[in-house]
């Protein structure tokens, strides 16, 4: 690599590392992760700009700041904009590091930026599909916030562009790296035959709450309702005083509207399901779901054809039981509430055990006592020694591989996700062609495989 070239320029070819053969940088034969290293280096850190700057990004934005310089932040709410452009510059000035950011309400202002080589984007749901296939499109490696989609055809969009683009993407479903490794390890004694082959899997994803009656309010200061809305209808702001965040359409309650998320079927089935898919695919490898049925379900508004009827109040699915089968005859339950609590409950031929977040529970975890699992299997299943979930997208932009939370395991997940919900709002058992990626039953379900779009905030890719 030419002296006045550098890594970060070498990068923005998306050319493999790999190709660099003898003139790879110094930090390929050293213990240190790529991205720890190209951290230490001015010239080398990677620059980002981060559009969405809200509660959740309180925790995606400074775990990227560890190893890239952050240029620019944007969000449609000047309070947030303003907050995380403190948070940046409080960031650098700590570490040293220049403390010049810039501030937009305007999302396209980052990815016209040249000097941005990745975006981090932690906006509602139903902006990442039409951000990313855009940042894609502007040559950015992605970060992305789970889940992915609001629809199946959204997910279909962004893959056609990510094979085009060639781009690294890694989406935010962090259980796939961190948590105490729990869920890894858990693949890892699956894929070692610990309990034989998978037959049932239950997830455990917990259920929401009412809102009641919302009333039409005033839009908060520093906020563009009409720009917050994005793709979705046009409707009037809502808010009432209620705990820490308040119920309103926007901000942290987004999730429990379909308008602009999937509830908890999309907001917790985005971790659980992608781990039970991942276990699933051991044995039906490039396969998905054959039906989906609604065991039960309970929705806060009346539906008519899938769609609520109320708009003062929350709509997503408070609860439901969901009973997925798969093409090898694998049954997934996604569930609101069981004995178990939350997490995912995998039965086998030879046995069973429990993981969460917190725990893990059965007697094949306490068989690792006896009889532990290879020294290098989390190791074989992650592709490489797990870092933390931000340092594994770093070290993948810089070797240009594919990250452990890749675009096309997330979008097979969260179609089963999206079925879930379009099976409970229809009260309908759907069947799936997994080759097509199309409902087969139902006209109704298979429309509602994508959304009608306001004009001006389409997705113009065709599929």
């Amino acid at each position: 690599m030419p002296q006045s070239t550098t890594r970060r320029d070498f990068l923005k070819t998306g050319t493999l590392a790999a190709a660099a053969g003898a003139t790879m940088p110094y930090w390929f034969s050293t213990k240190m992760s790529l991205a720890q290293a190209a951290a230490k280096s001015p010239n080398e850190r990677l620059i980002v700009g981060s559009i969405g700057t809200g509660s959740r990004w309180n925790a995606v934005g400074p775990a990227a700041y560890r190893y890239a310089d952050c240029v620019a932040v944007a969000d449609v709410d000047a309070n947030h904009a303003e907050a995380g452009k403190k948070k940046v510059q409080d960031i650098h000035k700590k570490a040293g590091r220049p403390t010049q950011v810039d501030v937009y309400e305007d999302y396209q202002k980052i990815l016209e930026r040249n000097d941005v080589d990745i975006v981090t984007i932690v906006t509602p749901d139903h902006w990442h599909s039409k951000i990313a296939i855009e940042a894609l499109q502007a040559g950015k490696d992605i970060y992305c916030e789970k889940p992915l989609t609001l629809t199946i055809h959204e997910g279909k969009q962004i893959i056609k562009v990510l094979n085009e683009t060639k781009r690294v993407f890694q989406v935010g479903t962090q259980q796939r790296t961190e948590m105490g490794q729990r869920f890894l390890q858990a693949i890892a004694m699956i894929r070692d035959g610990r309990i034989g082959d998978v037959k049932k899997v239950t997830c455990d994803i917990g259920g929401s709450s009412d809102s009641g009656e919302i009333p039409v309010a005033e839009v908060p200061k520093g906020l563009n309702w009409e720009k917050w809305l994005g793709q979705a209808p046009e409707v009037d702001y809502r808010f009432k005083e209620s705990g820490r965040w308040g119920k309103s359409r926007c901000h942290y309650e987004f999730r429990w509207w379909y308008e602009y998320s999937g509830g908890k079927m999309t907001d917790w089935g985005a971790h659980h399901v992608d781990i039970a898919q991942w276990a699933i695919d051991q044995q039906a490898p490039d396969q998905g779901p054959v039906s989906v049925e609604p065991i039960m379900s309970d929705h806060p508004v009346p539906y008519k054809d899938g769609m609520p009827q109320m708009d003062d109040r929350y709509n997503a699915a408070t609860k439901f039981d969901v009973k997925v089968m798969f093409v090898n005859g694998v049954e997934l339950h996604i569930v609101s509430n069981s004995k178990d609590g939350n997490g995912i409950l995998f039965e086998g031929t030879k046995g069973r055990f429990h993981v969460s977040r917190g725990a893990t529970k059965g007697t094949p975890f306490k068989d690792l006592k006896e009889n532990p699992l290879p020294e290098d299997a989390i190791e074989k299943l992650y592709g490489s020694m797990p870092t933390s979930h931000m340092e594994n997208f770093i070290n993948c932009v810089q070797t240009r591989e594919k990250p452990i939370s890749d675009v096309w395991t997330h979008h097979k997940a969260m179609t089963t996700c999206h079925l879930a919900n379009i099976a409970i709002r229809l009260d309908k058992t759907l069947a799936w062609d997994a080759v097509k990626e199309e409902v087969t039953n139902d006209a109704t379900a298979r429309a509602m495989q994508q959304r009608e779009q306001r004009k001006g905030y389409e997705i113009n890719v065709t599929v």
